[in-house]
């Protein structure tokens, strides 16, 4: 997948191309109308998209979605996206930051669990007006400190809004989800960097051990910290984000089976098929013949 997928990340010609502004850090977008998507693309970048008019389709991770007026799409690094298209009077207010730059902002270290999962099922939000014009407001304002003359705090301005913005978004979130509170204990933490981890390798190792060795603690207490924090073991974190590898491929790939068993580092075509089998309740022919597009 990533091996055949272009990316995109805010340094990539794309994301400069459609840029207001770009400094690789954060990128404001505001005219989508040159955006050509046939090709599914990797984001590794964090985006917030409003659209102010018209409307939109896009494929997320393979599922179809249509933005509307006053929806906000969110995506998380390592989705993919894929045919998107945009009717004539779309307008949108969109924010996408580095990983990196989130990373050293720390906005998303006391992203919860919950809101992450909450997220990943429902990329798109239909806002009420004065939702949308509250990100509006922040949108506005972080473009005019971004495009005006800089000041002697330029940056810390920016970081401090950004930080305001997060946190008008959690509290817009509870409407649609009710989420735990913000905490930062080791456990969570630990939570936090395995999923990253595990999000973003490609093809994913299916051993706990292998990422508790990256984390430097036991396979045992790795998954310990998992089932406290999501109630799901490592194990079964790890084959949730291996399925989605294995639906999209069977979906959307136009590689033979075996090669895609050969390409997720399965051991034999056989024990793909066992695997598949008992996670999805079909054999991988037969998932790919009902599912194929």
């Amino acid at each position: 997948m990533e091996k055949e997928m272009e990316q995109i990340n805010l340094d990539c010609a794309l994301a400069k191309e459609m840029a207001t502004y770009n400094d690789s850090r954060i990128a404001i977008i505001d005219n989508l109308q040159n955006l050509n998507m046939e090709q599914a693309v990797k984001v590794k970048a964090y985006i917030t998209l409003l659209c102010t008019k018209g409307k939109g389709s896009l494929y997320i991770n393979g599922e179809s979605h249509i933005i509307y007026a006053n929806d906000l799409f969110i995506c998380h690094p390592d989705i993919i996206l894929e045919r998107s298209m945009i009717s004539v009077d779309f307008e949108c207010h969109c924010i996408c930051l580095s990983q990196e730059y989130v990373q050293q902002l720390f906005l998303l270290a006391g992203e919860a669990w919950d809101a992450k999962m909450f997220l990943e099922k429902n990329p798109i939000l239909s806002l009420q007006p004065e939702e949308a014009e509250l990100f509006n407001q922040y949108y506005y304002l972080l473009h005019s400190k971004m495009t005006n003359t800089p000041r002697k705090h330029q940056k810390e301005l920016i970081d401090a809004l950004l930080q305001a913005f997060l946190y008008e978004f959690h509290d817009a979130l509870e409407r649609f989800q009710k989420l735990k509170p913000l905490t930062f204990s080791a456990g969570e933490n630990l939570f936090k960097e395995f999923i990253n981890i595990l999000s973003s390798s490609y093809p994913k190792d299916r051993m706990v051990a292998s990422y508790a060795e990256k984390l430097y603690v036991t396979p045992k207490y790795l998954s310990s910290v998992c089932k406290e924090v999501s109630g799901q073991t490592a194990s079964d974190l790890i084959t949730q984000y291996m399925v989605k590898d294995i639906q999209y491929l069977l979906k959307k790939s136009k590689k033979s089976i075996k090669e895609i068993s050969n390409e997720l580092d399965f051991p034999n075509i056989s024990f793909f098929g066992k695997y598949v089998k008992h996670h999805l309740g079909m054999s991988p022919k037969q998932y790919r013949e009902t599912h194929y597009q």
